[in-house]
């Protein structure tokens, strides 16, 4: 049930743009209320709204704050059957104020992470073994792995009988080591949060073991799709290589080397489409561009009868005839080459997370 609550806090939080800290206060202010009281599943929801509303309140600015209609429409959203209502929600917002004697001032990792990261990195530390060249790029990407492991910190009960500021270091060192940052704990940083490796250790490994767990899920999936769509993929394969035979394969039939023939000897379907196309354009051409070019139309008349159907034809086969109509047409014979299996490739897209 509280990995339920938790995941819709984070829901909630991301739509409505909140900064962690307040994220993690709703969290916290959720798990303190939910330790000390029995509430059914529809109080827990609006007690879980009101926790985020007092948290943005605290730590947001007034514009970020969540609208009542606002967190209707995502009330709506998430599937929860549940429709606020602006007294309820401040008659619970003052139990939540009365139970913790209007003090919000409660730490969370979350308020500890980011003045651990200004030394998050020094000059001397070292990744695989090698200096390191930007300390900003290793800063930035230090800092996704450091918010990922604060995420899912809050997420496993476990962590919460460890201190807030010992979490946001513990995230910090298992971020170096995932990072082959060396040392994965330097001097600075225990003197800074006053955390040697003995404090951390504990808390390292168990991020550490969900940080595996998340990788072997995620090869999990990949391989549960590639096995899912094998077929497509090969049909995909097979498409690609029958469309590359046809346009690039070299026929193994020589009929001009067995046959001393002429071209005006061959015929085929393919040779007569390209015989039309010619006659088609040369008939629409004004009368004095042809005039002007005598000696080219007694040439193409030339051309034309020599390519017109003989009275002895030979057999031949495929492939020499495609080849023929690629050399003498391009443009308009490429088409045909081209089957509709060329685009008819399957592509997935990934749905929405709120669709249906």
């Amino acid at each position: 049930m509280r990995r339920y609550f938790i995941d819709l806090l984070t829901v909630l939080s991301n739509h409505c743009s909140l900064c962690p800290t307040a994220r993690h206060l709703a969290i916290y202010l959720l798990d303190l209320f939910m330790d000390r009281y029995d509430t059914t599943v529809k109080q827990l929801h609006i007690i879980s709204f009101a926790c985020l509303l007092l948290a943005s309140k605290f730590e947001e600015k007034e514009d970020k704050i969540p609208k009542l209609e606002h967190l209707n429409n995502l009330a709506y959203m998430c599937n929860v059957n549940v429709v606020l209502n602006k007294k309820d929600l401040l008659r619970t917002e003052m139990l939540l104020l009365e139970n913790f004697n209007w003090n919000l001032c409660l730490p969370t990792p979350a308020h500890y992470i980011d003045y651990y990261l200004y030394v998050s990195i020094g000059e001397n530390d070292l990744q695989n073994g090698w200096p390191i060249i930007s300390l900003t790029k290793i800063r930035d990407c230090l800092e996704k792995y450091a918010y990922y492991f604060l995420d899912f910190s809050v997420q496993d009960h476990t962590f919460l009988y460890f201190r807030p500021s010992l979490i946001a270091a513990a995230c910090l060192c298992a971020s170096r080591i995932c990072m082959q940052i060396s040392p994965a704990w330097t001097k600075q940083l225990e003197l800074l949060t006053c955390y040697s490796w003995e404090h951390l250790a504990q808390c390292i490994e168990i991020m550490l073991i969900y940080y595996e767990n998340d990788i072997k899920e995620a090869n999990n999936i990949k391989k549960q799709v590639r096995i899912q769509h094998p077929e497509q993929e090969a049909v995909g394969e097979l498409s690609h290589q029958a469309t590359t035979q046809v346009l690039f394969q070299q026929s193994s039939y020589h009929p001009l080397v067995q046959h001393s023939a002429t071209l005006s000897q061959f015929q085929s379907p393919v040779q007569d489409l390209c015989s039309a196309y010619r006659d088609s354009l040369q008939a629409h051409r004004p009368g004095s561009v042809l005039a002007g070019s005598a000696d080219s139309s007694q040439h193409s008349y030339a051309l034309q009868a020599s390519l017109r159907p003989s009275a002895q034809t030979l057999p031949i086969q495929m492939p020499i005839a495609v080849q023929v109509a690629l050399g003498t047409e391009p443009r308009h014979c490429i088409s045909m080459a081209y089957g509709s299996s060329y685009f008819s490739g399957h592509h997935s897209y990934a749905a929405g997370c709120f669709d249906g």
